[in-house]
């Protein structure tokens, strides 16, 4: 059976990161962008991040520029606007795709683990967000509507 701990990705930093090592974490993956109505979630990210990180819970954010290109910029500019702009700590990862050809692997398994509105497997836009627990299981797929104070419910049922 597939987890979350069979993948590695890139950091923002270019470095690789296996997710074997968020084993008994309790996570939210979320796709971002810095130029979307759905950015000032971030907000409510980073404060999920620090309501419950001292036990065991960590947003993982992964930048897209595949919805209405509103992710353009490289690493260095992403980090700068989310910390600068939304105090943001928790860790980002490398831009990526999460539909097409080339969309992470990661973001494949997750999509058919979970799968969206209608039996949709495609990400249909920025902050959708998946909920993994510690065992590194998909448990819920939330759209970009839903807010993270939406999830904090949720978060706590698993922690």
């Amino acid at each position: 059976m597939t987890t979350i701990a069979d993948f590695e990705v890139t950091t923002n930093r270019g470095e690789t990161l296996d997710l074997a090592t968020k084993k008994g974490k309790v996570l939210l993956v979320v796709n971002t962008a810095s130029k979307c109505g759905f950015t000032p979630q971030y907000d409510g990210l980073e404060k999920l991040y620090q309501d419950f990180k001292d036990k065991d819970f960590e947003v993982l954010g992964f930048p897209c520029n595949q919805f209405g290109a509103q992710e353009p910029g490289n690493a260095d500019e992403i980090a700068e606007f989310c910390k600068v702009n939304f105090g943001v700590t928790f860790p980002l990862m490398a831009k990526i795709d999460v539909n097409g050809p080339d969309a992470s692997p990661l973001y494949d398994w997750m999509k058919s683990e979970k799968k969206g509105v209608m039996g949709s497997k495609s990400i249909k836009w920025n902050f959708t967000k998946f909920l993994i627990d510690r065992e590194g299981n998909v448990v819920k797929r939330y759209g970009p509507q839903d807010t993270p104070r939406m999830i904090a419910k949720d978060i706590e049922k698993l922690i």
